[in-house]
């Protein structure tokens, strides 16, 4: 299970990211077509190592705290942390949720990307623009795209951010994930409840896997496809200090974003998290509700 959420998560995620925060890609075929040809299958696993080995962490986290914070909120209203919690009381426990995930998935996200954006392509974009001056172009030699990546792996990546723009660096991009995961947990947790109450026959105690797993792929896609314009502000903001700075923060990468490429661009991405969030998100909340059933019956 986990190798396929691992492969679902990181085959899409690098077209995702290539699409929000590169350019020279027309659509997601285009950009999958274009990965291939130039990195071979290789290119789709870029960033994969680092997530990868924290993804079991951070989804316990994730989960763990989602159901501790239902406890505590049902505890401090109703008396007992049993009572089933009411669509507001799992509003406040979603954004709750979204709010902590920030602190453990920027880093996370920061690297992925980094490693995903060291492509020639790429590279050939950033130093373009670190040529560009006020009197001209100034001419980058090709050589340069010849060397070393500048992260040789994510423990690489980590050390030379961490040298070169200090511990805030690895959180650079944090505010716009704010921005993505406090509303986007909330329609990742709620569409889920919902979903789940509609398709379960009344009086069963538990979920059906089968509803468990619908419920949380349609909740996932919703999830992702909403946060879309969010996640790529905080994609181009975690890509931007690869090679040279185009944005001061926020408000001037939405603003830069939208006069370079218009409206369209916040939702570059958003048919790639439609499909990569159901599989993901179905297989996560269907082995959340197994594990639950599972130590509840010990």
């Amino acid at each position: 299970m986990l190798r396929f959420l691992s492969f679902t998560i990181f085959y899409d995620s690098t077209q995702q990211t290539r699409l929000q925060a590169g350019k020279g890609y027309k659509n997601t075929l285009h950009c999958v077509l274009q990965i291939y040809r130039k990195e071979t299958v290789a290119g789709f696993f870029k960033g994969l190592s680092f997530p990868l080995a924290s993804i079991t962490v951070y989804n316990s986290v994730v989960f763990g705290f989602f159901n501790n914070t239902q406890r505590v909120i049902s505890k401090f209203r109703h008396g007992d942390e049993r009572q089933s919690c009411g669509m507001l009381d799992m509003t406040l426990a979603s954004m709750l949720t979204g709010l902590m995930s920030v602190g453990l998935g920027a880093p996370v996200d920061l690297v992925k990307i980094r490693l995903q954006m060291q492509t020639l392509p790429c590279l050939a974009e950033n130093l373009t623009l670190a040529g560009t001056t006020g009197k001209g172009n100034i001419a980058v030699r090709s050589v340069t795209l010849q060397g070393q990546p500048t992260y040789r792996g994510p423990i690489h990546c980590i050390s030379s951010i961490l040298q070169t723009e200090g511990i805030q660096g690895l959180y650079r991009g944090a505010g716009a994930m704010v921005l993505r995961d406090v509303p986007g947990y909330t329609l990742y947790f709620i569409p889920y409840a919902l979903f789940c109450s509609w398709l379960s026959p009344e009086g069963r105690s538990s979920p059906h896997p089968c509803s468990v797993w619908v419920s949380g792929g349609l909740a996932g896609s919703i999830s992702w496809v909403t946060a879309t314009p969010a996640d790529v502000v905080k994609s181009r903001l975690q890509a931007d200090a690869l090679h040279t700075r185009k944005y001061r923060g926020i408000v001037h990468c939405i603003v830069q974003s939208y006069k370079t490429e218009g409206i369209h661009v916040f939702f570059r991405g958003a048919s790639v998290n439609a499909l990569r969030g159901f599989p993901m998100s179905a297989t996560m909340f269907l082995g959340y509700e197994l594990s639950l059933q599972f130590f509840r019956g010990l």
